[in-house]
């Protein structure tokens, strides 16, 4: 290949062509955000989460309600993210407790008495994100089931109790991952 001065400018142009495309790539692998089918947007530096064991610091406490929720949210974490659970403390962490798990009267009928109660379980959180801390929050996340009044909580609470922790880790999950 004979160098004169059109074939040195081609030569030029190819190299600085390579060199803007090896910039561009690095820039872009450096700002990668990862996402998920979930919706979730984590880090690429994220690779660990924890959960502590939610204690029930609420008037009533339901056995086994605290590990309902603990091992709901690390399933939904590993289900949801590729994230590796650990039981030491990760890059994203979780901890917080149950603070309510009540019924209350929602609606009266004709004769005074409750048509409609409400089955409400509340859970104070608070979600450490090491990797970038200003995704970090302390929250309070609420959820309730309405049950007709004729049935006794007894027979409905575990079913109930489900839906909610489901709906509860929903919100939890969301709230850490999604940034909706």
């Amino acid at each position: 290949m004979e160098l004169n001065r059109k074939n040195i400018i081609r030569l030029t142009t190819s190299r600085l062509s390579g060199w803007i495309l090896i910039l561009v790539m690095v820039f872009f692998y450096g700002c990668k955000v990862t996402y998920s089918f979930s919706g979730a947007s984590i880090s690429p530096l994220a690779k660990t989460f924890n959960v502590q064991y939610f204690q029930n610091r609420a008037p009533i406490v339901q056995p086994g309600l605290s590990q309902n929720i603990t091992d709901a949210l690390i399933d939904k974490c590993k289900a949801q993210t590729s994230l590796k659970y650990i039981n030491s403390i990760g890059d994203v962490n979780f901890e917080g407790e149950i603070t309510d798990y009540s019924t209350k009267p929602l609606t009266v009928g004709a004769d005074a008495l409750a048509a409609t109660n409400r089955f409400t379980i509340s859970i104070k959180v608070k979600f450490t994100n090491a990797i970038d801390p200003n995704l970090s929050f302390e929250q309070t996340f609420s959820g309730y089931k309405d049950y007709n009044s004729n049935l006794d909580l007894s027979a409905v609470e575990k079913d109930l109790s489900d839906q909610i922790v489901e709906i509860l880790v929903e919100d939890i999950f969301n709230q850490a991952f999604v940034n909706w």
